[in-house]
């Protein structure tokens, strides 16, 4: 289990300004224009939440105010949208960066699929085959970065037992080398981002395997809470539970540490909206994933 795009990283929505909904409207609509112009209107089907969220924090972290400019919705031309008028070499890296784990997802549902999930990936694969190899060919320090993780938690999945935190090291230290690539020529800047990526891409590895607790358990897949804890298709709603409580425990202790990073930043624009989505949606995001469903059978998952 690598990470990829999830969707996790997230705003609580309800709780931000009509403005600032806007304005990370406005960014999401932005980053999807860029990568079809980039690398086709296929692409634009892997835009997420998380991708939307490396370009706020670039953008964020820039010392000129990002404009916005009205214009026509790329999928639906009778709805307006909000485009970024500049930092569009952040839109780049992120596109990029979104394309390339996209391709290594479709890569991985070939590995984890049936026959005919392997026919439907192999279809999709030769879309964005192209694009992955412009990507990579655009940004190599990314594929690098993507190469050395899958092979790191191939590796980590292959031993006996492995402990959580071995688990989820290859993607907290895959989004700690993306988020230093933001600020290179600021040293403290870069030191404290890197450890802001460490802890984000702790956290979204193992809310991810909270999550997938019983679907895991369905299709004996791997995942560290189902080994550390022993779980099997046997197990009741209450031992599960009570796996889930300590998944809980663990993700706030993480969480802390992300939040601990974040004061150490200086952002210089879209505050409200980055701290909505680190004090509010990812807390969120954790107790709707965790508990929302626990009163479900395992075979319902």
């Amino acid at each position: 289990m690598v990470l990829y795009l999830f969707g996790y990283i997230r705003p609580k929505i309800p709780e931000l300004k009509v403005r600032e909904y806007d304005q990370y409207k406005g960014i999401y609509c932005s980053l999807c224009k860029r990568m079809g112009k980039e690398y086709g209107i296929a692409s634009r089907f892997a835009l997420s939440y998380d991708s939307t969220f490396l370009v706020l924090m670039m953008l964020g972290l820039e010392d000129e105010c990002t404009p916005f400019q009205p214009g026509k919705c790329v999928f639906n031309p009778l709805k307006k949208c909000n485009y970024c008028t500049s930092g569009q070499v952040n839109f780049e890296f992120a596109s990029a960066l979104t394309v390339m784990m996209t391709y290594q997802k479709i890569r991985d549902d070939i590995e984890d699929s049936g026959f005919g999930g392997k026919l439907k990936a192999y279809l999709v694969l030769s879309l964005v085959a192209g694009a992955n190899k412009k990507a990579a060919k655009k940004y190599p320090e990314l594929k690098k970065i993507l190469d050395e993780t899958i092979a790191t938690q191939s590796q980590v999945e292959k031993e006996e037992n492995p402990c959580l935190d071995a688990c989820a090291e290859p993607t907290a230290q895959m989004l700690a080398r993306t988020f230093a690539m933001i600020r290179p020529t600021d040293e403290r800047l870069t030191r404290v981002l890197q450890n802001f990526g460490y802890f984000l891409g702790k956290w979204v590895y193992t809310v991810d395997a909270a999550d997938d607790i019983e679907k895991d358990i369905k299709e004996n897949a791997f995942n560290p809470f189902i080994i550390k804890f022993g779980l099997s298709k046997e197990s009741t709603q209450e031992e599960i539970k009570q796996v889930k409580t300590y998944c809980n425990e663990s993700l706030n202790a993480v969480l802390s540490q992300v939040v601990g990073s974040y004061h150490l930043m200086e952002i210089h624009h879209f505050e409200p909206i980055i701290h909505n989505i680190i004090f509010e949606g990812l807390p969120q995001m954790q107790k709707e994933l965790l508990f929302k469903k626990e009163n479900h059978d395992v075979g319902s998952i």
